[in-house]
Parts: structure tokens; C-alpha cells; sequence
């Protein structure tokens, strides 16, 4: 099993593609504005506190206010508060709570009001982005990830990854991370750590104690509502927790961030810097490794299974549902059980897909074809286990209920990500007529002559529909052979699918789109 990252760098920010065995897994915006992800810091003020909740809604700047509920302060918060109050007045406190005096852990059964009031000033971590009409969800319980250690301030207990089962393994682990652990820092030990030896540990360890010197330092002048320790970007958080020996490769196409992919790996695991590389091929990335493609038929209501069978996808705001059928697949098989199983165990695999590209949470409701057998039911509800190991966020798999429904819980930290998969016309703007796009070609003709004659430009690129692509190409005395003749220069011809069969855009020798 290999694993690629194909990174496209756009103009506010990047789009991210994991593959596996060159079939698409996930795919992620990384935007540059992109504000409130999972894991950043900030420094917010408490604009209410409401004890019918048991919560309290912070401002941090978002349009919404943030959610905290009482069970997300942690035990912990008394000292988090101490500590937040007495940097901000200027007391010369060590950043690495060295000889800092923690407070008694709050009563777990406890009023939010008798920790928080109005507009206190408070440390607290993203847990949830804004989904829909809801602000960001909101954790006192402070934690920096590493690549093979998590860091807790205020914290003393070192625990283990449960995905680590060999007893040995566990306490050689807890042993290290004892002997090399600072005062007040608690530490997760995550499952990827299991075999590592204490420099690596140690040095990922130093890592997260700086990140949080440098938090401590912004505290101390930050004003409400400023970010004080940011979780790394999408490409860089995905290395930390994914690179291994399976990844055969990252390319890039944009130097800027070849460059910092390149460095952050080579400060996370050193000689593994090699498996990025510049892409520099004539088609866009996206195109060249067919993930536009990919991207068409995959995100669309419906869902398409290699042998016949389809899955048809809704979504609401409570759950998701998702229907299996079995197609023109229903003849193949010698008795409909058989059918049965077989197009629901290929569906499974395909749902387990899909629920981590889309980053579908919340309830999943999955409306498999009936099978009759028990022994078939079970067989099924392994291999959605089995199919879904692989999945980095949590969940919980329920077995088949009596009416053929599977039961999915899993979390959502994140907006659901959507991708249009239907074309809007240019010309109708979606009213369902266009002119005739026979015509398109003849605006083309039109547009280059203007631009050669017109406005004298030179190396010209034309980027356009494949099927338009075609049409200008295909022949030994194409039509792109005749502009050749007719202008004295050859024009460049880029098939993109993501555009519109009537949609075109001409570009000049820097790659900057020409206006006509």
C-alpha cells in the first residue's frame, strides 16, 4: 500500500490530495484566511455565562460567539486562569512552569459560574470549527501535538496510545517520557512513538516545549481576540501524522512551498527530505495524476461502484443517509443473496472512502440491500470495521438493526467539505438555455485574432474544455496549424476538465489571464 501527497498551490492558499494506491482518500482547502482550526489558541474575553448550559459563549472575534461548556474547562482551568492572569499583569513567571504552584483541580459536578464571569479573560483552544450556523466549539484543556508525543500544560500524567498493546512497549515508553518530561507538562504518548528511541522522542519533546515559550511570549502583550499559538497548516499536520514508510512521494508545484514541505520534514524525520519533489510537467498537477477527474465523479449525489452498483448520498443538518443499490449488477450472481452480499461489501468499502474524503460526520445512516442470513450480516459488519481502521478521527460502528440499517457516529471537527460537481452554464447562468455551443469555437477564432492583431501579444496560452481541446487538434492539418499560418506564431493548447464546455481563458508568457 503506497501513499502520495500531490500538493496545488492556488491563489488563496493550496489544494491538498492524499492518495492510496493512486485512488483519491482525502482531499482539503488549506486557504490562507482560514481563521478558528482545530487545535489554535487564542486568547478570548467571556461574553456570557449562561448556568441554564452549564457553558459559556466566548468572543473571539468570530461572528458567532465560541461554545464552552463546562466539561471542556478541564480540571486543570483554576491553574490555566493563575497562570494567564498573573502574564498578562507582568510577573516574572518562568515560561516552562518551572516552580509554578497549581491550583486544586474544579469539582467535576460544578457551575460554570463559579469558575468564569462576564468578560474574564481566558486561554482556550479550538476543538470544533464553525459548522453552519454554529460558532467554534471551545477547550480549556490546552494540548500541543507533535509527530510522536502530545503536550499538556498544566498537567502531570503521562498516558499511552491504547492502539500500543505490547506491555513491554508500554512501560519502556512511560519510563523515557518520566526521565525527560518537565514539571507541570503532561504528555500523550501517540501510537506512531511505539519502537522509537529516546533521542527522536526527546527532540519531539523539545519541539512542543519551544512552541509553547513562544505562546507564552505572545501572551504577554496579546491583546482579546489575537491567536497565540496556531495549529500548523492542513499539508503540514497531515506529514506529522501520516508520513511513514508507506509514502512514496510529495510533489508540489509551487517552489515556495516545495521549500517549506521540504524543511518541515527534514526537521520532523531527517533523510525523508527526499521524498519531496517539484512537479514541473506541462499539464496542471491536479490533471496530470487524475484527480480532477476523480474529484468529478466522487463528490457527486450520486456514487458510482465498479461493478454495477451505486450509492445514492443525502445530507441534512442532523445526518447523513446513504443508500445502496445494486444496478445492472442484480443478473450477475447465481441467487440474490449473493448478490446481496457482494454489492453491500463493495459499497462498504466505498462508503469508508467517502466518509473520510468528504469528512462526513455527525449520524450516518447507511440503508444496505436486505440479506436475509446472519451469518452474512456479521460478515459485513467486519469488514465495515475492517474497512474503516484506517480512519484518523474517531467513531463508532454499530452492527446491522433488523431493518438493514447501519449506525455510524463519527466526529466532526470540521465543515463537511462539498465539491459542485454540476456545471453552471456561463452564457444561462444555470436557467437551462444556452446559446448553441457549436458557436463557442467561432468566439475563440474571434478573441485570438484580437488579441495577435489587436493587442500584438505573443506566447499565447489557450486553456479550454478537452473536448474543445480536440477540436482545435485533432488532424494532421489541425486548426491550431492554420492560426500557425494564419498568425505566425503557435498557440499553446491546455486541456482543463474543471471548466465548462463553453468556458475558455487565454493567458500570457507568465501565466497571468488576458482580458478581452
Amino acid at each position: 500500500m503506497s501513499y502520495e501527497l500531490i500538493i496545488n498551490s492556488t491563489q488563496h492558499g493550496c489544494r491538498i490530495a492524499l492518495l492510496r494506491d493512486k485512488n483519491l482518500i482525502e482531499f482539503h482547502h488549506d486557504e490562507n484566511a482560514n481563521k478558528f482550526k482545530v487545535g489554535d489558541i487564542y486568547l478570548g474575553s467571556v461574553k456570557k455565562v449562561v448556568p441554564g448550559l452549564n457553558a459559556a459563549f466566548i468572543d473571539l472575534g468570530y461572528e458567532k460567539d465560541a461554545f464552552l461548556h463546562y466539561l471542556d474547562l478541564g480540571p486543570q482551568v483554576s491553574s490555566l486562569n493563575k497562570f494567564t492572569k498573573l502574564i498578562r499583569a507582568g510577573k516574572p513567571l518562568s515560561s516552562t512552569l518551572k516552580n509554578f504552584r497549581s491550583e486544586p483541580d474544579i469539582n467535576k459536578f460544578g457551575k460554570i459560574n463559579q469558575v468564569l464571569s462576564r468578560n474574564q479573560q481566558i486561554l482556550v483552544q479550538v476543538v470544533k470549527e464553525p459548522i453552519s450556523t454554529k460558532g467554534p466549539r471551545l477547550s480549556c484543556e490546552l494540548s500541543l501535538a507533535g509527530r510522536y508525543l502530545v503536550l499538556v500544560p498544566f498537567s502531570n500524567t503521562i498516558s499511552i496510545s491504547k492502539k500500543v498493546v505490547k506491555s513491554e512497549e508500554r512501560k519502556r515508553l512511560t519510563r523515557l517520557i518520566s526521565s525527560i518530561k518537565p514539571d507541570n507538562f503532561g504528555v500523550i504518548i501517540r501510537t506512531v512513538a511505539e519502537g522509537k528511541d529516546v533521542a527522536e522522542l526527546d527532540r519531539d519533546l523539545r519541539t512542543l516545549v519551544d512552541n509553547w515559550k513562544a505562546g507564552v511570549h505572545v501572551l504577554k502583550k496579546a491583546k482579546t481576540r489575537d491567536k497565540v499559538i496556531g495549529e500548523m497548516g492542513r499539508v503540514s499536520s497531515l506529514l506529522r501524522d501520516m508520513l511513514n514508510e508507506s509514502f512514496d512521494q510529495v510533489l508540489v508545484d509551487d517552489k515556495v512551498i516545495f521549500d517549506e514541505v521540504r524543511e518541515f520534514i527534514k526537521k520532523i524525520a531527517p533523510g525523508k527530505e527526499k521524498l519531496v519533489k517539484k512537479y514541473n510537467g506541462k499539464a496542471k498537477i491536479f490533471e496530470a495524476f487524475n484527480i480532477e477527474k476523480q474529484l468529478k465523479s466522487l463528490f457527486g449525489k450520486s456514487v458510482s461502484l465498479p461493478t454495477g452498483g451505486y450509492l445514492i448520498i443525502e445530507h441534512t443538518e442532523a445526518l447523513h443517509v446513504i443508500d445502496v443499490n445494486s444496478g445492472n449488477k442484480s443478473n450477475s450472481e447465481a441467487d440474490q443473496e449473493t448478490t446481496a452480499l457482494k454489492t453491500n461489501i463493495e459499497a462498504g468499502r466505498e462508503i469508508a472512502r467517502q466518509l473520510q474524503l468528504r469528512d462526513m460526520g455527525g449520524i450516518i445512516v447507511i440503508d444496505f440491500i436486505d440479506m436475509r442470513r446472519p451469518e452474512n450480516k456479521k460478515m459485513l459488519y467486519s469488514k465495515m470495521k475492517e474497512f474503516m481502521s484506517s480512519d484518523r478521527s474517531k467513531y463508532t460502528l454499530l452492527p446491522l438493526s433488523k431493518f438493514g440499517l447501519m449506525q455510524i457516529t463519527r466526529q466532526r471537527v470540521r465543515p463537511e467539505l462539498n465539491i459542485t460537481t454540476t456545471e453552471i452554464c456561463p452564457s444561462c447562468g444555470g436557467s437551462g438555455k444556452i446559446s448553441s455551443s457549436i458557436l463557442v469555437a467561432d468566439q475563440i477564432e474571434r478573441d485570438l485574432e484580437y488579441l495577435v492583431k489587436k493587442q500584438n501579444e505573443k506566447n499565447i496560452t489557450l486553456t479550454l474544455h478537452p473536448y474543445l481541446h480536440s477540436f482545435f487538434t485533432k488532424g494532421i492539418y489541425s486548426q491550431r496549424m492554420k492560426w500557425f499560418f494564419n498568425y505566425g506564431q503557435w498557440v499553446k493548447l491546455l486541456p482543463d476538465s474543471s471548466l465548462p464546455i463553453t468556458d475558455y481563458m487565454f493567458s500570457n508568457k507568465i501565466g497571468e489571464e488576458i482580458e478581452i
